[in-house]
């Protein structure tokens, strides 16, 4: 019981850094499938997004957010789905133009954020930012996994996934804009956060 108590307190911040060593077998798994489908990618690629939920629940549940955990959560979900998007457009199964508005998005909001930081800000994640996570998700899976890459539900999923990007992008600068000074819109003080994962982006 006591070992376990120790691992507990290590396992989010675990989960973060596992979803960071996947990337290099994602990569390899996509690039080296006959046609870009590939099924264990899929799988790999699912369980790494599964891992970012539970590493959120864990942190929530058990109080056990850290410095290291804020930082390196969010960054760790762009490098898998950005090395996801470029390896998909590297084996023609993903227009260029969709990975570019994905990585602009979470740049822009990134330098936002940072923006906010240095005005002792912290801006919560918007619902539109939730959804557009799941649907990313949703998005490399099937593209990984379908075995046609031009079938018409697929690229359904691919337009609804870039207009959800891009409108939860305006809605964090919208947000950012209209903010008052004394009551900021979807923005939160430092210390009156709840405990828990400000992101996902």
């Amino acid at each position: 019981m006591a070992r376990l108590g120790r691992i507990v307190p290590g396992l989010p911040n675990a989960l973060t850094a596992a979803r960071v060593l996947v990337i290099p077998p994602l990569v390899v798994l996509i690039l080296q499938s006959e046609d870009g489908s590939s099924a264990p990618a899929a799988w790999l690629f699912a369980l790494a997004a599964l891992s970012d939920a539970l590493d959120g629940h864990l942190a929530r549940a058990r109080g056990l957010v850290t410095t290291f955990g804020k930082i390196a959560d969010p960054i760790a979900d762009k490098l898998l789905v950005g090395a996801a998007l470029a390896s998909l457009v590297a084996v023609d199964r993903l227009g260029a133009w969709v990975a570019v508005i994905v990585v602009a998005r979470e740049l822009a909001v990134s330098g936002l954020r940072a923006v906010a930081g240095r005005q002792g800000l912290v801006i919560a994640a918007s619902s539109f930012g939730k959804v557009k996570m799941a649907l990313q998700v949703a998005m490399v899976i099937s593209l990984i996994a379908a075995p046609d890459a031009s079938a018409a539900w697929l690229l359904g999923v691919v337009y609804a996934t870039v207009a959800v990007t891009i409108a939860s992008g305006i809605d964090y600068f919208v947000a950012f804009r209209q903010r008052a000074p004394a009551k900021p819109v979807r923005v939160r003080v430092p210390g009156t956060a709840p405990a828990g994962k400000q992101t996902p982006f």
